[in-house]
């Protein structure tokens, strides 16, 4: 495959372990991983790359599960020549490797409020992919576009219509990076604003295992969201509620655990395999099906291949 790949100026690693890269480690090795200089060396690489190849962009792993067997083809990763923040008359410009925290701190610094990233696992690209939210705002309340690089190495801007927004999700074609997005916020007081992220972290951290390895919230919660996104205050069925009553708070498999502190939490207590985590949460699924009829989706990605028997 080394003769299929085409010359970088980023680093282009072979056969490299991806569990130090995701919140849970744990995950087998990519073929290869690619961390790319700018954006430039992105476009030639993907321009230049056989179609044939798989690609798969990854954040800072924060929503992710990578199964024992890793993942076959290319794994692109961004960093610093991804991470700029810059805010303007009431929007905000964020590289895809920023993370949501500085992005949101950034931003109240500057009179500008974007406060409901402030306690979002991961990076920028991850947000407008899953368009994640928090605290009744969501992406696709803010964004007014983003801009991405396709399998064909051209660089195209995209609008929150093209996105096809829905809850924790969007229509982002498939091997297509995400390199930047611009979003549109309300004027604040910066000490107001940072008042009020102190108190969602105090909140978060009083109420989520922030302390353990996990990759955020597990499964959707089950009902009562809009196409855009959006909480339909009609409905306020929630993931941990079922799952409560299904009796899987603090179920385990090997290293696996749902959390006793929230049981939408599912957490490596220390040496899990991939296959302990997805096990467990299989079986979740199961129990709050037998219970309550709910299917529940899962909200972590979970990618790659199983290790062999």
């Amino acid at each position: 495959m080394t003769s299929e790949l085409p010359s970088v100026r980023g680093t282009l690693t072979p056969d490299r372990p991806l569990s130090d890269l995701t919140w849970l480690r744990v995950g087998g090795p990519a073929d290869w991983l690619f961390q790319p200089a700018d954006r430039d060396d992105l476009c030639a690489f993907m321009e230049g790359l056989d179609p044939a190849i798989p690609v798969f962009p990854v954040g800072v792993g924060s929503n992710l599960i990578v199964r024992d067997g890793g993942i076959r083809g290319v794994v692109i990763r961004l960093g610093r020549g991804f991470n700029a923040i810059e805010c303007g008359e009431g929007t905000v410009a964020a590289g895809a490797a920023a993370l949501d925290a500085h992005v949101a701190r950034k931003a109240a610094e500057a009179g500008l409020d974007l406060t409901f990233l402030r306690t979002i696992p991961g990076a920028i690209g991850g947000a407008v992919r899953m368009n994640a939210g928090c605290y009744g705002s969501y992406v696709a309340d803010h964004l007014v576009e983003a801009e991405a690089v396709t399998r064909m190495g051209t660089v195209v801007t995209l609008t929150p219509e093209m996105l096809k927004f829905g809850y924790r999700q969007s229509s982002l074609p498939r091997g297509w990076v995400l390199t930047r997005a611009t979003f549109r916020a309300e004027p604040g007081d910066p000490a107001a604003l940072a008042e009020r992220m102190e108190a969602q972290l105090a909140t978060r951290d009083a109420t989520q295992p922030t302390r353990d390895r996990s990759a955020g919230s597990t499964f959707r919660n089950p009902a009562g969201f809009s196409s855009t996104g959006k909480a339909d205050d009609t409905h306020d069925l929630k993931a941990w509620k079922v799952i409560d009553d299904a009796g899987m708070r603090g179920a385990r498999l090997g290293g696996a655990q749902m959390s006793e502190k929230h049981s939408n939490f599912l957490i490596n207590t220390g040496d899990a395999s991939a296959a302990d985590l997805e096990g467990l949460g299989e079986q979740v699924r199961k129990k709050v099906y037998q219970n309550s009829g709910i299917q529940l989706e899962w909200e972590i990605m979970r990618v790659g291949e199983p290790t062999p028997e």
